[in-house]
């Protein structure tokens, strides 16, 4: 049976070996007027210029989407935020059961590390120089030795990285 498929197959081939549809003289004379023409040379510019456009789109369209996905998640971790801060001031609270906080220090350690794994950092901001780039100044004290002129003194509310892009500045107070 193999057999006869193989035949069949070779009689496919060779009959279009012997009978092409084209005249083969004819296409290479029609290439050979083109080559040197003005208007083969407009169309290799128009496509190399089609190619340059396509891959251009392909590059913006590309950065767009990694910018949205940036800003999707910039903004959820944002939401998230309020809740990471009261949870921490929960954790500050005095508790009577042992047991009670520490399930709850657990759960918030858990939280930590999966913003950590996003890609979130705390911005470090105690006894460091102003930057207004990552503080908001809420508050100026007087300079000390410990903290000199134009240092964080005090951290009100925390602030906070996703990668290189600012979620919420952290709001201090400055020595001045």
């Amino acid at each position: 049976m193999e057999h006869e498929i193989q035949e069949e197959e070779t009689k496919d081939v060779s009959e279009t070996e012997e009978k092409p549809d084209v005249n083969l003289e004819e296409a290479a004379n029609e290439l050979d007027e083109i080559e040197g023409s003005d208007e083969l040379e407009a169309e290799k510019d128009r496509y190399i210029r089609l190619l340059a456009d396509y891959e251009n789109f392909r590059k913006r369209t590309e950065k767009e989407k990694q910018s949205l996905f940036g800003d999707a998640t910039a903004k959820c971790i944002e939401q998230i935020l309020p809740v990471m801060d009261n949870f921490e001031r929960a954790m500050e609270a005095p508790c009577s059961d042992e047991e009670y906080h520490k399930g709850m220090k657990m759960i918030f350690e858990q939280f930590r590390n999966f913003l950590e794994k996003q890609g979130v950092a705390e911005i470090d901001a105690l006894g460091k120089p102003f930057d207004p780039n990552i503080h908001q100044a809420i508050k100026r004290e007087e300079a000390t030795e410990e903290f000199p002129e134009n240092t964080v003194c005090e951290v009100f509310q925390k602030g906070y990285m996703l990668k290189e892009r600012l979620i919420r500045p952290a709001m201090v107070a400055v020595a001045n």
